[in-house]
């Protein structure tokens, strides 16, 4: 089978990663002795660098991991709403929905600690150590991705008339980078430069130093900038001028936290993900729900059962899935429920929002997912504002395939546009250590730029419903629901695999794809086929409200890679989905390792699709 690039191999350690300078930083550091969970930090604070419209320090993480001879663990590095984060005073502003943008969608940051907690707790370097490769960059510059320009561009008026600290590092002169120009965060390299000579003046440990930088993030020089940022109105998606929620007490009150994996048994494997605050277990429903004889892998009717089936485990997700109440996950991945739920899956595609009534339960949808589930227009919000959500990936024209376009017209996207993106690190070393995160938020257009410290506040809290009495509703003290959902997978009970994607509402999605496409296809060189599983044609579909701002859902809508061939266009659309089809490499942001336990061979992939992100190892 053709591939863009082999499979590696290798007995060292591999890191595979969204961009590849933090796949060499990752390497680096394992070469220096360090292990996978160093590597991780370094590579993502170097992805805050290289990467800063899709992620940043007051973002968020949730990481799954699995140490050589332990347990598998999520670190949750998905901040709570602040305290002063409720319902009642965003309407009471006029809102219906948190904005896209601004201080008023900030959670309290979670992606530091998070960062800090995996480095102290199962890895071996200090804080400078890891914080070189990010600082290097930082200060000397790097040759920009043409994302970030095309990026910054979308925001410069913004920029320009409101966030002027925004512009001070991202228009310097007026002017955006140029794809390859060099791009540098002096202020974020001073940032980590002395929150390293705070942390060293006081404590002479490895682990004293992290906690040190815990506390400097949370209460010291850090903290102070993020509360002041927060609290100085800036200008959002819904026109106006809003000061934020969070403060210094909520600031100091967060830490990062470690729990149990949810994790569902298929075929021999073992899927681990985080829990019902995520859209994680989407993932496992989409598994619990495939029947037991699949069609052929790849034909039209494989594809059609995947979609159907994802827009059952979706309308479950919002129904369900939140961490303002109890999420029913023993029912929802039980034999019984899935049994009556794959019967809804029909030969016709279908365009209505169906959660299910796991253990009797009434599901309750918000007002916006019910008026967008009913076809009205503008219901939930329309189209999308720069800035918002997670960021459009959009390949150029001349990435379409021109033939199928012309065959499957006039339901053509010739840009292969994809909605939504953000980072992603796997990384697997010599000892056996697995481990896989997906960094996101606090990207540069979710917030000004604080004064001083190099990267803005998040925007996560858009995630959260204005209504009082769902899983999701916006909660003092609660998480919004993410979309951010790494994964491992076991085969015998053993961690075999860490894999994961950027894209919003996606990522379960072309996550399920590829593991399916790992699972049901020849292995290759004794092993996984891991880049033939990253390069198979993907699709998704928006049959379900998304989870950023304006909130819209598209019943019926697919998008496809014009690869997947003409033939299974025209068989979707006669059952009835919207077929749009995209660029013949638009689809999927992959990431891979694993390890073969019998033997201790190695291996990565990454996806081709972008053109930056890379596996290296050996």
């Amino acid at each position: 089978m053709f591939t863009t690039r082999p499979t590696l191999h290798g007995t060292f350690g591999m890191a595979s990663t969204t961009h590849w300078l933090a796949s060499q930083s990752a390497m680096a550091v394992l070469e220096d002795g360090g292990n996978a969970y160093d590597a991780a930090v370094a590579a993502g604070f170097v992805l805050h660098v290289v990467e800063p419209h899709l992620n940043g320090p007051a973002g968020e993480v949730p990481i799954i991991l699995a140490p050589a001879g332990g347990p598998v663990r999520v670190l949750c590095g998905q901040g709570p709403a602040p305290a002063g984060a409720s319902v009642a005073h965003y309407t009471g502003l006029g809102l219906d929905l948190v904005p896209g943008t601004g201080p008023l969608a900030a959670a309290v940051p979670g992606a530091f600690d998070a960062w800090m907690l995996l480095l102290r707790d199962h890895g071996t370097r200090t804080l400078a150590q890891v914080l070189r490769y990010a600082i290097g960059y930082a200060e000397h510059g790097h040759p920009a991705v043409e994302r970030i320009g095309e990026t910054i561009e979308t925001v410069r008026e913004l920029f320009t008339k409101e966030w002027t600290s925004s512009a001070e590092i991202y228009l310097p002169g007026g002017r955006s980078v140029t794809p390859g120009g060099l791009l540098r965060n002096r202020p974020l390299a001073a940032t980590w430069r002395r929150l390293t000579a705070e942390a060293q003046a006081a404590s002479a440990s490895r682990e004293g130093q992290i906690d040190a930088a815990r506390r400097i993030w949370r209460e010291g020089f850090i903290g102070t900038a993020l509360a002041d940022a927060a609290a100085r109105p800036a200008m959002d998606t819904s026109g106006e001028r809003h000061a934020g929620t969070l403060t210094g007490d909520d600031l100091a009150g967060y830490s990062a936290s470690y729990e149990a994996p949810v994790t569902y048994d298929w075929n021999g494997w073992t899927v681990a993900k985080p829990g019902g605050w995520s859209q994680g277990p989407a993932f496992l429903q989409q598994l619990a729900l495939l029947p037991e004889e699949l069609p052929a892998y790849g034909s039209p009717e494989y594809v059609h059962t995947l979609i159907e089936g994802c827009k059952l485990a979706m309308a479950d997700r919002e129904a369900w899935y939140g961490d303002a109440d109890e999420v029913p996950l023993g029912t929802l991945l039980g034999e019984a429920y899935n049994t009556e739920r794959r019967k809804l899956i029909g030969a016709r595609a279908s365009y209505a929002l169906r959660p299910g009534t796991p253990d009797g339960r009434t599901p309750r949808l918000s007002r916006h997912a019910l008026a967008a589930a009913a076809g009205r227009a503008g219901a939930a919000g329309g189209g999308r504002a720069a800035g918002i959500g997670e960021p459009t990936v959009a390949p150029s024209p001349a990435d379409a395939d021109e033939a199928l376009a012309q065959s499957v017209a006039p339901e053509v996207d010739r840009s292969g546009a994809t909605r939504g993106d953000t980072c992603h690190i796997d990384i697997v070393d010599r000892w056996g250590n697995l481990v896989s995160a997906t960094p996101s938020g606090g990207w540069l257009q979710s917030n000004p730029v604080v004064p001083g410290l190099g990267f803005p506040l998040g925007s996560r809290l858009q995630m959260a419903w204005l209504e009082e009495g769902l899983p999701n509703s916006l909660t003092p003290g609660r998480r919004p629901r993410t979309t951010l959902t790494p994964s491992l997978a076991l085969r015998d009970g053993v961690p075999v695999m860490a894999f994961g994607t950027p894209g919003g509402d996606q990522q379960d999605q072309w996550q399920l794809h590829f593991f399916l496409a790992v699972t049901l296809r020849p292995e290759v060189r004794g092993g996984l086929d891991l880049q033939g599983a990253i390069d198979a044609p993907n699709w998704h579909n928006e049959s379900f409200p998304s989870s950023f701002f304006p909130r819209a859902m598209q019943p019926g809508a697919v998008t496809v890679e014009s690869r997947i061939g003409t033939g299974t266009v025209v068989e979707l659309r006669r059952r009835g989905h919207h077929v749009t089809v995209g660029g013949p490499w638009s689809e999927g942001r992959l990431c891979a390792v694993a390890r073969d336990p019998e033997t201790g061979v190695l291996s990565s992939a990454a996806n081709p699709r972008g053109m930056q992100g890379y596996a290296v190892g050996r």
